[in-house]
């Protein structure tokens, strides 16, 4: 499976952004999904995950109540809707797949990944 990760750009603080997913070559709609990111000079870390089925999100602390994760399986297509971003959310973000149905907040879970799209978050 192949993923392109598309709708980054140079936003103000505070306000939306939202990124897409696309997934192509086989269906995506029994795998978990995830969203990652890498801010300069870190390591790249889960931010929000979608499993298939019942679609139960996990998203890390610092970004909880401000993006949301979802999916559109007719589509194959996942989404990241960011809200009331922060410099802090500047990063190179990349979408993921796992064969397991159940979504993972783990790097190492994942075994499809797309290229990136940087967000940049100006103050």
């Amino acid at each position: 499976v192949q993923l392109q990760a598309s709708g980054g750009g140079l936003v103000q603080a505070g306000g939306p952004l939202s990124l897409s997913c696309r997934a192509s070559g086989r269906t995506v709609s029994n795998n978990g999904m995830g969203w990652f990111r890498q801010a300069p000079g870190k390591e790249r870390e889960g931010v929000s995950c979608i499993s298939s089925g019942d679609g139960i999100n996990y998203y890390v602390d610092s970004v909880k109540g401000r993006f949301t994760t979802l999916r559109d399986n007719a589509e194959g297509t996942v989404y990241l809707q960011m809200n009331s971003l922060k410099p802090e959310d500047t990063a190179v973000y990349y979408c993921a797949a796992t064969f397991s149905r159940t979504c993972s907040p783990h790097m190492t879970d994942y075994n499809f990944w797309g290229r990136g799209t940087l967000v940049t978050v100006s103050s």
